[in-house]
């Protein structure tokens, strides 16, 4: 290490302690024996659909949700299995549209076969290095069956969340990390070292939800919550609804308080899912906003625009989100320099791995993560609690923030949550608006290291 890469190093230990990091985290010298060579040995998947009430946003609306389970198979004999929840619709509309709900699935389903099927007989270290091997063979096996050309990368990354987090759970056992914090490797620990004590909990409403509902969910505790606009119909019809609904949520809720925000306010977070075509019409919605004094409210507006519109968006006033069309770091990097001031992480989206890399590259550039859902089910909430709790705090909050919608809209969200191995945990349930993520969270990595009873029942046989 020569003494420029000294300083850089030592100057990066003293800003996390500055942050009020723990120092179990900070021990990145310590020496490490060699990784693990693994070999898949045996693979195998499967998959379970559970029943949505309909979720609306990007013009469409959900009603079936996959949930693909991968199994991965060492030579030393470890079986682990992994979860992901499929997202058709936010992962790339163009194949929702052109296919119906459950061939869209079907479709991410065979490209998360077709990864365990090219991995099987290989080997790998580390499941970042086994990514970023498979990624863009998936990637281009997705083109194919789909006859799309241009199929978003998200959508290959979401097909493999099932077979990245059976990676990270056989990397933990055949390296004997017994803990979250253990298996993030050293060069992500940065960006995934703060320790928060509470979570919020973000609920999701959809596209025509009235105020109304919205302001049961505060009265709850919830004290922030993601809004969908880019409202059905023409641009011009779809400004005037989002308008409108602005004006009857601040008229609702603008006047609460709450203890978690720098402010006391309750602050807003609009997610638009790439509806807006023009800089134009996002800023007749800023406008109106400053006109009915919900504009200083506004914590974040996510997606306003399609990811092919490079129009430069850090001139608005307000802190704009990238969530899908940041699908690798290098697109990160990208919307960065567009301005994008905040990126929307999904661990359960876009796998652990890449999410990793988009963590450490916001923290080197001060670009402030916080965590999105894609209605997953318990146990992944559990995933992306792992990174939420992790996150340098956003910008105006006391607590880390974690979108969570599942409970809403599975009709069998009970029945889900009995399959997580620490259901009924404190962390598990929200308190007033929050997730508790007190030591035992910590402990206990949130209870993602450990086996589902249910979902290893579905593999007894193979």
């Amino acid at each position: 290490m020569n003494r420029r890469e000294f300083l850089g190093y030592t100057g990066a230990l003293t800003a996390v302690g500055l942050n009020g990091f723990s120092p179990e985290s900070q021990a990145m010298s310590k020496p490490k024996k060699p990784l693990a060579n693994i070999k898949i040995r045996n693979v195998s998947s499967n998959f379970e659909r559970e029943p949505l009430n309909p979720y609306r946003f990007k013009g469409s609306a959900i009603t079936d949700s996959w949930q693909a389970i991968a199994l991965l198979e060492s030579e030393s004999g470890i079986r682990k299995i992994g979860l992901g929840t499929q997202g058709v619709l936010w992962s790339d509309s163009s194949v929702f549209a052109a296919h119906s709900e459950s061939a869209g699935n079907a479709l991410m389903y065979a490209m998360s076969e077709r990864a365990l099927q090219l991995i099987k007989g290989t080997s790998f270290t580390t499941p970042v290095e086994l990514l970023d091997t498979v990624l863009p063979e998936v990637l281009a096996y997705g083109k194919k069956i789909t006859g799309n050309p241009n199929l978003r990368k998200t959508f290959a990354l979401n097909a493999l969340v099932c077979v990245d987090n059976a990676a990270w759970l056989l990397y933990a056992q055949e390296n004997k990390l017994t803990r979250f914090d253990d298996m993030i490797p050293a060069a992500y620990r940065p960006g995934l070292s703060y320790r928060h004590k509470a979570v919020a909990s973000i609920p999701s409403f959809s596209v025509g939800t009235t105020a109304e509902r919205i302001k049961t969910a505060a009265d709850e505790g919830y004290f922030i919550m993601k809004l969908k606009t880019g409202s059905a119909g023409t641009q011009a019809e779809m400004i005037e609804k989002d308008i409108a609904f602005l004006t009857a949520v601040h008229k609702a809720i603008g006047h609460y308080e709450t203890p978690y925000t720098k402010t006391g306010k309750i602050p807003y977070y609009f997610d638009a899912n790439g509806r807006y075509e023009k800089k134009e019409t996002l800023l007749r919605f800023l406008d109106h906003a400053k006109k009915i004094g919900a504009f200083d409210q506004i914590a974040v507006i996510e997606e306003p625009f399609e990811e092919n519109n490079e129009v430069f968006v850090g001139d608005l006033g307000v802190r704009v989100a990238a969530d899908e069309s940041a699908h690798t770091v290098e697109d990160a990097a990208r919307r960065i320099e567009q301005g994008y001031s905040a990126i929307a992480v999904k661990a359960i989206a876009k796998t652990l791995s890449m999410t990793m890399k988009i963590t450490q590259l916001a923290y080197e550039k001060k670009i402030p993560c916080f965590c999105a859902d894609l209605t997953v089910n318990p146990i992944l909430v559990d995933w992306n609690k792992a990174v939420a709790a992790r996150l340098s705090p956003f910008p105006g909050m006391t607590v880390g923030l974690q979108e969570t919608n599942g409970h809403q809209y599975y009709k069998n969200w009970d029945k889900l949550m009995s399959y997580h191995p620490k259901a009924g945990a404190a962390w598990t349930k929200t308190v007033k608006g929050v997730y508790p993520t007190d030591q035992s969270f910590y402990d206990q990595s949130g209870g993602i290291l450990e086996p589902s009873a249910h979902y290893e029942a579905l593999f007894a046989d193979k």
